[in-house]
């Protein structure tokens, strides 16, 4: 007898959902748009729209998509099979998330573009955010891989596959940033004014990228990579709209949070609550208690990430001074129309402290 096989998902109905799942991102992200626009300090209800609502619904999505299994109806579709079959389910099925992400994230670029009055087009807007889900969907595909094929792998060798790949990611951040994002080099006199302020600022790197964000008006700047090349990344806004004691006090913070090792701190406690993680998914012991003690590992992550931050002010305070600090960062909320926000208490799902209470620290110092 010839054993009965299942036959492959239908490519249909996770279709139909994908496109209901569309429409409903975009009314959601019109919706809060119109919410956020119409409250105080719009420009920080936009960022929480971003991440409380819209975030979670592109996962929602991703959870939707996986149920019906629509990574593996297109990956049986195009005639994959093994592991890159698995590759291209995931890669897919992260994409089908992202691309309600970026539906529901459409629909507010135009009202960001009015809070913050900027010349900032849709289409724009969306090319670079479209580069930035592709190129993370297809390396959490890769990360998801061994989850996939590792049947044959002992748990505490899975789980260092695992540990190996989110520290690999951690070390090779400043070339996944410049595939991810569009750089250029400096010029010899922003190269040379570049040097300047990271000699004040006691910030110490390889070589510096510039991301231009003349669009979008977004001044950043930040610090990846592991000791021995350190990539510097500032933005085209960050060098134009704030002067040389607001970059230098700016750029303290980041030599603090690389003095603190706030992105190790981070890194390492992804790390570790990949281990509970990754045994409850794969079985190897009671799921709930494992989800549990990967819920406790990221939130004493936070709390130390949290700690990090702080101790990072204090380091960039000690090279140029308290009151440049906090100057520095209201400078930083006005370029982006940003109200610095205050909280009794802190937030335990954050990895960040609210920006108005790091102003009042070092205020009160």
């Amino acid at each position: 007898m010839v054993p009965l096989q299942s036959a492959p998902p239908s490519l249909g109905p996770p279709l139909a959902f994908l496109v209901v799942l569309v429409v409903g991102g975009v009314g959601l992200g019109a919706l809060g748009s119109a919410v956020a626009r119409r409250l105080s300090n719009p420009v920080g209800k936009y960022r929480l729209l971003y991440l409380g609502v819209l975030v979670p619904f592109a996962l929602l999505s991703y959870g939707v998509l996986a149920l019906l299994e629509f990574g593996s109806a297109v990956a049986a579709t195009v005639g994959t099979a093994g592991p890159l079959g698995s590759l291209v389910a995931d890669a897919t099925g992260l994409l089908g998330a992202g691309v309600v992400w970026l539906a529901a994230y459409a629909a507010t670029i135009r009202g960001v573009r009015a809070v913050r009055d900027i010349d900032l087009s849709t289409t724009t807007a969306v090319a670079r955010m479209a580069r930035y889900v592709v190129g993370v969907s297809v390396a959490v595909a890769v990360v998801m891989l061994p989850l996939r094929v590792g049947s044959g792998v002992s748990p505490l060798g899975l789980t260092i596959v695992v540990a190996v790949l989110l520290l690999v990611g951690v070390g090779a951040s400043p070339w996944i940033v410049a595939a991810l994002r569009s750089t250029t080099s400096p010029d010899e006199s922003v190269r040379d004014r570049l040097a300047t302020l990271r000699n004040r600022a006691g910030l110490d790197v390889r070589d510096t990228l510039v991301l231009d964000t003349d669009d979008e008006e977004t001044a950043a700047a930040y610090v990846r990579g592991p000791p021995g090349y350190r990539r510097l990344f500032v933005t085209t806004t960050f060098l134009d709209r704030f002067d040389d004691e607001t970059a230098a006090a700016l750029l303290a913070v980041q030599a603090g949070r690389v003095r603190t090792r706030l992105l190790v701190r981070r890194a390492g406690s992804a790390t570790l609550a990949a281990i509970p993680l990754v045994a409850a998914v794969a079985g190897w012991g009671p799921r709930w208690p494992l989800l549990g003690s990967a819920v406790g590992v990221v939130l004493v992550g936070f709390w130390l990430a949290r700690r990090g931050v702080r101790a990072a002010d204090d380091v960039a305070a000690g090279t140029v001074g308290n009151d440049a600090v906090a100057d520095a960062f209201e400078r930083y909320a006005e370029v982006h129309a940003l109200e610095p926000t205050r909280r009794r208490v802190p937030n335990p799902l954050s990895v960040n402290v609210a920006l108005g209470d790091r102003i009042d620290r070092l205020r009160g110092r």
